[in-house]
């Protein structure tokens, strides 16, 4: 290390974190650059970069500011960092995710090595099944209202290093710019959309949330993703009782239960009597709720089970039509499958590992956009809107893995309506 920094960062971390960064991609922040421009003159980006990091002498540059569509017609606010700042907090996160990992609750699930959503979904899942009752919670505004000088007491339990406690504090206070170009100083909170803020935030909810239900509450079992969270209970009453105590506790770490969307649910199936007017919930993209399902031992019966949500199946159909697939007259077939399938197979992967048929009617719209696409493209369909449904019937047989859900939709009701 050079003698005049104070500060022990090895070249190859911030190496290794550019590479993590690339990886991930991202738009660009205040300054306009993109991963591209940034590897442009990458050596000397990176020992600049560096350099500032050993000597203390990094400052962050303002957070840019996007609004992300919600579907309650309301936004959520991302924080995009420059490449730069975003290899320089990758720095930090390598630095910190080690020390604190270990001392995560199994039952978190979110920004977790060797963890995921589909996770925390099967274990709910298996949970809802012998539990009748789930808290429901949901934290206002969770990421802009996290208290930082408790967040920075979580961090000095597992660390005393100078220059991580002196990054994380300036990040903490780096201020965010508007779309009009304005900066607006934060007195509290971590952006969403920065790379250390995953990380932070579970730290933060560890000792807020999942510590505190392990010393108060071993008897009730959750599942976390980052703010969303459920925690099962035998009855309505033990339900309100740690609802109420919850309330307490997140207020007295600066946080707000929100009164509307934080819910009792009752996990109705054909063993349990009694009615409530709450018998479904929302969990990282599904739907729990009573379902007609397959018994193992053969049968049908209604079992409290996970759907895609029609949220989900909303933003599918909204991203598909953004695709404008019909106006693609210059493509082929193949193109069109080339250039959309990794989409597809993503929301497979992800809506169609519990109760996959839910998901059928959503992938039978592509199909059917793809039918105005041969519709507009070959002169002898133009007219013959039967027939080209029949032509795209024809080529999903003999193609069956063509487009990634076509194997999926054989002999379901398939695809376009054909026949």
């Amino acid at each position: 290390m050079d003698r005049a920094k104070p500060f022990d960062i090895p070249k190859r971390e911030v190496w290794e974190a550019y590479k993590r960064v690339r990886a991930n991609q991202g738009a660009a922040g205040v300054d306009g650059q993109s991963i591209a421009d940034f590897e442009a003159d990458l050596s000397n980006n990176l020992y600049k970069l560096w350099n500032r990091l050993a000597s203390g002498s990094y400052f962050p540059p303002p957070v840019r500011r996007v609004d992300i569509p919600k579907d309650d017609g309301r936004t959520r606010p991302l924080g995009i960092p420059t490449v730069a700042d975003r290899i320089a907090q990758m720095v930090v996160k390598r630095y910190l995710e080690p020390l604190v990992e270990p001392h995560f609750h199994d039952d978190s699930y979110g920004y977790r090595p060797g963890k995921s959503a589909l996770d925390a979904v099967g274990v709910a899942r298996q949970r809802c099944w012998r539990y009748d009752w789930v808290l429901d919670l949901d934290i206002k505004a969770f990421f802009d209202t996290i208290d930082r000088e408790l967040l920075m007491r979580a961090v000095r339990k597992h660390t005393d290093c100078p220059w991580v406690l002196l990054y994380l504090e300036r990040w903490l206070r780096a201020p965010v710019q508007m779309a009009d170009g304005s900066l607006v100083d934060r007195e509290r909170g971590t952006p969403q959309g920065g790379v250390v803020s995953p990380l932070l935030a579970n730290l933060f909810l560890h000792y807020a949330f999942d510590a505190w239900m392990r010393r108060n509450c071993p008897a009730v079992p959750f599942e976390r993703y980052a703010d969303d969270a459920i925690c099962h209970c035998r009855s309505e009453e033990q339900a309100r009782r740690l609802c109420a105590s919850l309330e307490r506790r997140f207020v007295e770490c600066g946080l707000t239960l929100h009164p509307e969307k934080t819910k009792i649910v009752y996990c109705k199936d054909d063993g349990r009597r009694g009615d409530h007017p709450d018998q479904k919930f929302d969990f990282l993209g599904y739907t729990f709720r009573p379902r007609l399902s397959r018994r193992w031992r053969g049968g049908f019966g209604v079992l409290f089970s996970p759907a895609a949500s029609d949220k989900a199946l909303k933003s599918i159909r909204q991203t598909v039509r953004s695709w404008a697939l019909h106006e693609r007259s210059d493509k082929s077939l193949d193109d069109l499958a080339r250039m959309f399938n990794s989409h597809i197979r993503g929301w497979i992967s992800y809506y169609g590992r519990y109760y996959k048929s839910a998901l059928y009617p959503t992938l039978r719209h592509i199909d059917l956009i793809l039918a105005r696409w041969a519709h507009r493209k070959f002169k002898s369909l133009r007219r013959h809107q039967r027939r080209t449904r029949q032509w795209l019937d024809r080529i999903a047989r003999r193609q069956p893995r063509l487009f990634a859900h076509w194997g999926l939709l054989q002999g379901r009701g398939w695809t376009v309506g054909a026949g």
